[in-house]
């Protein structure tokens, strides 16, 4: 019976053990511009198709078989640029990698019109009265009356003494829309109608 040799047997053993090699390759993958963890980005080994996920902090780790003495890996995250990337098997190592993000949005300039106030939209005429000419007027108990002094307007009418009632053009008083800073005021006066409510 033939004995084999101690050398020969290491021979035959050799690529055996270096076929059943395994190597791991972990990193972090993550933002090249603001350095965020990438969360259930892809890692995979081109020729066997070999990957893995990150996990919640942005780290990954692959384990190849070291078959040959190089492998090429695909990193890959959604809306990123993918990066494929040449590696020795040689040893357990560490590769961390940056993606670049693949989406350039354009700016966006947003423009609005400005709300019209209601007085503008409702204006069809316009008619001035300076305050100095509302206060020569001759006004009951000393108070001067916005509301009578628009009465002595042409085209407006009282609704009779010492009512604040504006009849205009025919008009009866409930078809007047009377703002006071852009706010429509509904009752305009008190006291049984022989004041309004604004203040000269």
């Amino acid at each position: 019976m033939r004995r084999i040799s101690p050398f020969f047997a290491l021979l035959y053993l050799f690529p055996c053990l270096l076929s059943a090699q395994k190597i791991t390759i972990s990193g972090y993958i993550e933002d090249a511009e603001s350095g965020e963890k990438l969360i259930s980005a892809n890692v995979y080994e081109v020729q066997t198709g070999t990957g893995a996920v990150t996990n919640t902090y942005g780290f990954y780790s692959l384990t190849l078989t070291a078959s040959s003495d190089s492998v090429d890996l695909v990193f890959s995250y959604i809306g990123y640029q993918s990066q494929q990337v040449r590696m020795p098997l040689n040893r357990n190592q560490t590769f961390n990698i940056a993606l670049l993000s693949s989406v350039a949005l354009e700016t966006v300039e947003v423009t609005a019109e400005r709300i019209e106030r209601i007085e503008e939209r409702t204006q069809m005429s316009k008619m001035d009265i300076p305050v100095e000419q509302i206060k020569r007027i001759p006004a009951l108990l000393g108070e001067v009356d916005v509301l009578k002094v628009l009465q002595l307007m042409p085209g407006v009418q009282s609704g009779g003494e010492g009512q604040n009632g504006l009849y205009v053009r025919g008009g009866s008083p409930d078809q007047n829309l009377i703002l006071l800073d852009g706010v429509p005021v509904y009752n305009v006066s008190h006291v049984l109608g022989i004041f309004s409510v604004f203040n000269a």
